[in-house]
């Protein structure tokens, strides 16, 4: 899958997993909205979680990230075109929010979405480039499978639910 970032250049640099990506030549960044393909955008304000079916609709070869500081994350934000979806409850393993859920960095994003869209190569190639990211794929080894086993977005929303509810 193409993977590409709509940067806004406000973290830290040299903190930054997107510019990372960039560097290895495993995503590609854009400095606006234009300049950003239409894809699946991971968005955790979407309406709709990200599921397998995905991959069949709209673009679901390209995947689209926000790399923005989580202060500056709100809504309004994620005004790029395409497919906005909401990725599934995850634990972070990045040494700024470890076992935190839901505060992933851009690289944990990916990896989690071309998990659950069937790429589990793939991830663990992004992920590959940080020495923490083997230890995101053990923390979410059970979710990230049983997400990708899903059918649509509804069964994904009703197992994310079984963590919510431990």
């Amino acid at each position: 899958m193409d993977l590409h970032v709509r940067y806004e250049g406000d973290d830290d640099p040299d903190k930054c997993t997107a510019r990372k990506l960039a560097r290895f030549d495993l995503a590609e960044l854009h400095r606006s909205d234009r300049a950003t393909p239409y894809g699946v955008v991971l968005n955790p304000h979407a309406e709709r979680a990200l599921s397998p079916a995905d991959r069949e609709s709209g673009d679901g070869e390209t995947l689209v990230a926000l790399d923005c500081s989580w202060e500056s994350a709100g809504e309004a934000m994620f005004s790029l075109p395409g497919e906005h979806r909401a990725l599934p409850y995850l634990v972070a393993a990045n040494p700024v929010n470890f076992g935190r859920p839901m505060q992933l960095t851009t690289v944990e994003a990916f990896a989690a979405a071309l998990w659950i869209l069937g790429e589990p190569a793939q991830a663990t190639e992004v992920l590959a480039k940080f020495t923490w990211g083997e230890t995101f794929l053990e923390l979410n080894e059970e979710p990230l499978r049983r997400y990708g086993e899903c059918d649509d977005s509804s069964d994904v929303v009703a197992i994310q639910q079984e963590y919510l509810d431990r």
